[in-house]
């Protein structure tokens, strides 16, 4: 009998919650909860977490201020639950995907199905949760520009880069990078293949940079008090001005991440050979 595991399981996660796991020929890993449709972990080949999850994370919580579907259970394929009744004339989609190399991939997607002429007005973002040793000597990097964390963050770019990146220097094994990708319309037709849809428009996305830090970190009931040095949370999202969708329109978001080994200069981490070496291997 094989000991192999399959690319793709269907699980029971913490509290019984049902999870994915999906799972990449050379090792990597990520898990999803049909919860709130979270990704809770995001592994290298090696096994290293580069995702943070609180201790406290459980079916239980304030969630609503962060949108309805964070603590609804999703589904997969074509039959979702039911949502809430305002809710019942707009179709959200969400696929996970673990690419060659480990890359992490989501695509979301909002459509507004309304017959009545009605738009839907709505803000979106991806809360991702990055885990590092320690806060104080990690660097949060936007083309080698260095942010080192002292205090309580929360930053917002509102032109984002292509890409950012966080140096880890005690693990000294990988940078991570995240790669925000422009968020789009596109009007649906009828009877119109897919790949023959128009994009309407294209605008660049809005990184968030968050770590609440000590006093924060102790008044906030689902997040341990200590652990804020472990984690840094870079958020691409739609901050600025809601998204609108006319009744036939849909939107779609996308976010990559992906980890590539360090570089070397005189002995320390080189962020912009990394950023280089990252544009040769990924894009």
């Amino acid at each position: 009998m094989s000991s192999e595991k399959l690319p793709v399981e269907l699980s029971k996660g913490v509290n019984g919650l049902e999870e994915i796991i999906l799972r990449e020929a050379r090792g990597s890993s990520a898990e999803v909860y049909l919860y709130g449709g979270h990704v809770t972990s995001w592994k290298n080949e090696h096994g290293e977490e580069l995702l943070f999850v609180s201790s406290k994370f459980s079916n239980h919580g304030p969630l609503q201020s962060h949108g309805f579907a964070r603590n609804r259970f999703w589904s997969i394929g074509p039959d979702p639950p039911a949502f809430p009744k305002k809710f019942i004339h707009y179709e959200f989609r969400l696929r996970v995907a673990l690419g060659l190399g480990g890359d992490l991939m989501l695509t979301s997607r909002i459509r507004n199905m309304n017959t009545d002429g009605k738009p839907f007005t709505f803000a979106f973002a991806y809360h991702t949760y990055f885990s590092v040793s320690d806060i104080s000597a990690t660097k949060c990097l936007e083309n080698a520009t260095r942010n080192l964390f002292w205090c309580s963050v929360d930053w917002i770019y509102l032109s984002a880069p292509t890409k950012i990146a966080i140096l880890d220097h005690e693990k000294k094994n990988y940078f991570i990078y995240q790669i925000l990708v422009i968020f789009a319309y596109i009007k649906m037709q009828k009877n119109i293949p897919e790949s023959s849809l128009k994009c309407l428009s294209h605008f660049n996305s809005r990184s968030l940079v968050w770590n609440p830090w000590d006093k924060k970190a102790k008044a906030l009931a689902d997040f341990g008090d200590d652990e804020y040095k472990h984690m840094l949370c870079i958020e691409a999202a739609t901050i600025e001005k809601p998204i609108t969708l006319t009744p036939g329109e849909e939107w779609k978001g996308s976010q990559e991440l992906c980890a590539v080994p360090p570089s070397y200069c005189g002995g320390l981490l080189d962020a912009r050979k990394v950023l280089q070496c990252a544009e040769k291997m990924h894009y």
